[in-house]
């Protein structure tokens, strides 16, 4: 990347976007506008993978790690010593090296100030019964909080769904509730591994690419955007609305067609668009504006791009462009960037939100997401910011750069971000590739002046 350039300057490297926007009221940053500083906020986590302000007024931030535990952090900036849950008995032991398990999401239930009733998103061993060879057991479960209203009741525990991952990688792991329906959000990968079609990676719709799950809405549940009912009949009911139901389909998909929906968020303002970042193969990273049954693509294509499951390095003349299963048309990206082995930025992309906040105006409507690292070896991620248009084609987008930084770039792996409710946002990071030590930091995104 070019420091707080755009990527019109270098579109041939990074983006296959046309460099004007539509007309939202927002110009592109200029020269030198695509700054911020970092300011610690907490340290000491082994891998913090999300942050999320309950509904009750307490201006308290949750933070959640993957090693299996969620930190507070109080209204007045510090970090409680003990956990407000801990789930590490009820986990998969996790790898000391790379790992994309664990627990992985967490949600407040919108009336949380009344009823205490939270959600988690956590990988558990394989459940008796469970698939021959998969790997683990993804498991959504909801909980209370205890008298203490910074500590859960472990005990109160209720499962409410789950799915067995065939392997380690691929988890999705984002739990969210609806700003306009009130409906619970779950992002699930397509099960692991590479290019959707090796073992459990079912047949689908498009025998080319030998898989897989991404497409199939019929045998499981992965690859997709799930959308259930919590407060309806138990474990949870599914909303008429849903796009299969009555039809062939699973009832739980809201939408289909993803690689590896790692981080998605709903716009605070606007029309409260859903925005998922969606990891590529090896070619193309992605975020896409999802809506209800639509299909975004994997793996018939990665990003805008056809795709080739047996040369994933290499970009086929044509493919397919609707679903002839279901007759919905494959959705493309609303960004795209080049993975580094194809001459781009970095290794995965991590979703962000679109930002609402009062202390940074120039970024104010447009979206904050980023990148990993450009190196499993040494932590190097990248911070972005993408600058939406209404109607087709992709957002302009470019680095941000961090002046409260030596080199102005991260220098940790990134593993998300977090938003509190007047808008304002957070980076998670770590120094580690998988989740073990204490090097993991919250950061809040701040001005730089």
């Amino acid at each position: 990347m070019m420091g707080s350039r755009s990527v019109c300057a270098a579109a041939a490297l990074l983006l296959a976007a046309a460099c004007d926007d539509g007309p939202t009221g927002l110009r592109p940053l200029g020269e030198g506008e695509g700054v911020v500083g970092l300011e610690l906020v907490a340290e000491g986590f082994t891998s913090p993978v999300h942050l999320v302000e309950p509904p009750d007024g307490s201006r308290r931030l949750f933070v959640v790690d993957q090693a299996g535990v969620i930190r507070v952090i109080q209204a007045d900036g510090g970090l409680r010593s003990e956990p407000f849950l801990d789930v590490r008995a009820k986990m998969v032991t996790l790898r000391t090296g790379f790992d994309e398990r664990g627990l992985l999401g967490l949600a407040f239930h919108p009336d949380y100030e009344d009823n205490g009733r939270f959600f988690v998103y956590y990988s558990a061993p394989l459940r008796a019964g469970g698939a021959a060879g998969f790997d683990h057991t993804g498991t959504i479960a909801e909980f209370q909080v205890s008298a203490d209203l910074n500590r859960a009741d472990p005990a109160s525990e209720r499962i409410i769904l789950r799915f067995d991952k065939p392997q380690f990688n691929h988890n999705g792991g984002t739990i969210a509730f609806g700003p306009r329906d009130g409906l619970l959000y779950i992002s699930v990968g397509d099960g692991g591994g590479a290019n959707d079609n090796g073992a459990n990676h079912v047949a689908d719709w498009y025998a080319e690419n030998g898989g897989g799950n991404g497409q199939d809405i019929t045998q499981n549940l992965l690859g997709s955007i799930l959308r259930i009912d919590v407060d309806g009949a138990l474990p949870y009911a599914v909303p008429q609305n849903n796009p299969f139901v009555g039809r062939d389909g699973l009832d739980e998909i809201y939408a289909y067609g993803f690689r590896n929906p790692y981080r998605f968020s709903f716009d605070m303002g606007g029309g409260n668009d859903l925005l998922v970042g969606d990891a590529g193969q090896g070619m193309w990273e992605e975020v896409s504006r999802v809506s209800r049954g639509g299909n975004y693509g994997w793996n018939v294509k990665e990003g805008t791009h056809c795709f080739d499951a047996e040369a994933n390095r290499t970009t086929p003349p044509s493919c397919p462009t609707v679903d002839p299963t279901t007759g919905i048309e494959l959705t493309d990206p609303v960004i795209e960037y080049a993975h580094l082995s194809n001459g781009g930025l970095g290794l995965v992309v991590v979703g962000g939100y679109m930002y609402r906040g009062r202390e940074l105006p120039r970024l104010r409507g447009r979206y904050i997401f980023g990148d990993w690292s450009k190196s499993f070896g040494a932590p190097d991620g990248t911070l972005l910011v993408a600058t939406p248009r209404l109607g087709d084609g992709l957002w302009q987008m470019q680095e941000l750069s961090i002046t409260t930084s030596t080199n102005a770039r991260l220098n940790h792996y990134l593993l998300g971000f977090g938003q509190d409710r007047r808008g304002e946002m957070y980076v998670l990071t770590t120094n580690s590739a998988g989740p073990t030590g204490t090097s993991g930091r919250l950061y809040r995104i701040v001005p730089t002046d």
